[in-house]
């Protein structure tokens, strides 16, 4: 919306606001009603309402259409799942919305986050997607209950079992176990700035200082990535990045290039600071809920 004035300062219509509305007859009909007095305007190519108050009543008239059409759109997507539902234990449909409660699954988390209106229920433990978002939460329902199936205790369990003393095992053993310590390995003559998010084989770290101790080459292989040739590596001692840290963390334009990538550190791009603030948060809310018990 805006003012309808002249350059001049002097208007060429009365006081009042414009709108563009969407080209359907419907909507037009209702803002006529709503709005005898609105004139089209071929100059601004947008309605015209005369009034030192059409601004704000334009605004109230925006907000409870689009009340009424998250509104009518949940009613539509109810009547669509009750026609075709989505039958799943880990689904449960409610008068509010749809309901989604499964064990814990990083995989689930990234699907329903990107579902439109979805929220996490801190007190239920559950997530809820609106009906108006059904047609998103079918197409990553197959993820999301296959991943939910996956992360079953029992299952979980079961696949423990068969890992139990395999070589696998012991390589994922070693490999957590070194990553506890909580140090990355660094080019000694390209050390990368301490004190910032900094994006890693290993994700986002920030890089608190290094003693100068090298790191053995077969070390770096085996647990973060494939060193040059004709490099050298000390190790630098690492923590996690804070949410407000990761937050104002300013992205880096482009992915990081062959150079970047072969000596094992780089500026974050966006989607790696997404990734590592969805953990900050995670991380978060899971000390708050720690702190209230």
């Amino acid at each position: 919306m805006e003012r309808d004035t002249t350059s001049s300062g002097k208007a060429d219509l009365p006081v009042g606001a414009t709108t563009d509305l969407p080209h359907d007859r419907i909507t037009v009909q209702r803002f006529r009603e709503s709005f005898p007095r609105a004139r089209w305007s071929d100059r601004l190519n947008a309605w015209f309402v005369p009034g030192r108050t059409a601004g704000k009543r334009i605004g109230r008239w925006l907000a409870q259409m689009e009340a009424e059409f998250d509104a009518f759109a949940d009613e539509k997507g109810r009547d669509d799942f009750a026609f075709d539902p989505i039958k799943s234990p880990y689904l449960v449909a409610a008068p509010s919305g749809l309901q989604i409660r499964t064990p814990y699954s990083r995989t689930v988390i990234t699907e329903v986050r990107e579902i439109p209106l979805a929220r996490w229920d801190a007190d239920c433990r559950l997530w809820t997607v609106p009906y108006r978002s059904l047609d998103d939460l079918r197409r990553r329902w197959p993820a999301i209950e296959a991943a939910a199936e996956r992360n079953e205790p029992a299952v979980r369990k079961a696949r423990l079992e068969i890992f139990k003393g395999t070589s696998e095992e012991e390589a994922a053993t070693a490999k957590t176990r070194e990553r506890r310590r909580k140090r990355y390995p660094v080019p000694v003559d390209d050390v990368p700035p301490f004190g910032r998010a900094i994006a890693t084989h290993a994700g986002v770290v920030i890089f608190t200082g290094t003693h100068g101790e090298l790191a053995d080459p077969e070390t770096v292989t085996s647990f973060y990535f494939y060193p040059t040739s004709n490099g050298e590596y000390v190790w630098a001692a690492w923590r996690p990045g804070s949410l407000e840290e990761l937050i104002t963390t300013w992205p880096a334009r482009m992915p990081p290039g062959q150079r970047e990538v072969a000596r094992g550190w780089w500026v974050p791009d966006l989607e790696e600071l997404r990734t590592a603030r969805q953990k900050a948060r995670s991380k978060r809310r899971v000390q708050q809920r720690r702190q209230k018990d």
